[in-house]
C-alpha cells in the first residue's frame, strides 16, 4: 500500500549537472544544478532562479556549458552546489579543477568532467534557462563504438529523498526492444 509523503521533488533520480559560465572578469563560475533536462533534441532547460550568479552570467555572455558530474568528482560537484558565486566570486579556484574555453560558445569547459554540452542561450522563461546545444564533447575513455557508454561515465545523480548522490551505470534492459513482447500480432 502506498503512503502519502511530504517530499514534492518526487521525480528522481535527478542528474547532477555542472553549469559553467564566465564572470564579467573572465573568471570561471560553476554551479551544481539538479533540475535540468532536455527540452527538445537540441535544447536544454535548467530550472534556475534569476538570483543565481550563473544565470546573470548566462544572460550577459549568451552561453553556458553543462557537464555531467561523475563519481570521481562528487566532492567538487557538491561544493559547487553549496557555495554561491554571489558570495564567493573565486569559488572555482578552490576546487583545483581546470577549464578551457569552448571553441563553440563563450563559456568554459571543465576538463575533469567527462562529458560537456555546449549551449547558446535562447531565453529565460517560466521554466528557467533554455539553451540550444551547439556541440557535445566526451572523453574517449567513456566511449564504446564512438558512442558515450553510460557504464563507463560513472555519472552521479541526486536523490532528493535522502540528499544523497548515487553512481549510475548498470544496464538492465534494451530500449525500444524489451517491451515488444507485449505487442499483439
Amino acid at each position: 500500500m502506498k503512503k502519502n509523503i511530504k517530499t514534492m521533488e518526487a521525480i528522481f533520480p535527478m542528474p547532477v549537472l555542472m553549469i559553467a559560465t564566465y564572470n564579467e572578469d573572465e573568471t570561471v563560475d560553476v554551479m551544481n544544478a539538479a533540475w535540468g533536462t532536455m527540452l527538445e533534441r537540441n535544447q536544454v532547460v535548467l530550472n534556475l532562479t534569476e538570483t543565481h550568479k550563473t544565470v546573470k552570467n548566462i544572460k550577459e555572455r549568451k552561453a553556458f556549458t553543462v557537464s555531467i558530474a561523475d563519481a570521481s568528482h562528487v566532492k567538487e560537484a557538491d561544493y559547487f552546489g553549496i557555495v554561491s558565486g554571489n558570495n564567493t566570486p573565486n569559488k572555482f579556484d578552490a576546487s583545483h579543477l581546470t577549464a578551457v574555453k569552448s571553441e563553440f560558445v563563450d563559456a568554459p569547459i571543465i576538463q575533469e568532467f567527462p562529458i560537456c554540452i555546449e549551449c547558446e542561450f535562447i531565453e529565460y522563461g517560466d521554466c528557467g534557462v533554455v539553451g540550444r546545444v551547439v556541440n557535445v564533447s566526451a572523453e574517449e575513455n567513456i566511449m564504446t563504438n564512438e558512442q558515450v557508454d553510460i557504464s563507463k561515465l560513472n555519472a552521479i545523480v541526486f536523490d532528493p529523498y535522502t540528499h544523497g548522490y548515487y553512481r549510475i551505470g548498470e544496464r538492465v534492459g534494451n530500449a525500444f526492444s524489451d517491451g515488444k513482447m507485449f505487442i499483439q500480432k
